[in-house]
């Protein structure tokens, strides 16, 4: 199974629906707010050149968005 990290912040809708997108699929993932984690901010920010979030980490590929079709086919969900 693919590693997945996603950082997030509380309000983003687009976090929220790509945290339901990955539940809906049985896909775990482990969860970085980075509106209460500095150093986790400015990972993601290294990681993506991207300060908006959600940022995906799928075993080393960055997704910036909810991007559900590049989502699917890194995790392979048909």
């Amino acid at each position: 199974m693919a590693e997945v990290k996603i950082y997030t912040t509380p309000t983003c809708g687009y976090c929220v629906m790509t945290k339901k997108f990955l539940k809906d699929h049985d896909i775990k993932y482990t969860e970085f707010d980075v509106s209460a984690d500095a150093a986790k901010g400015n990972e993601m920010v290294e990681k993506s050149g991207q300060m908006g979030v959600p940022v995906l980490d799928i075993d080393g590929e960055i997704i910036v968005g909810f991007d559900q079709r590049r989502i699917a086919e890194k995790l392979g969900i048909k």
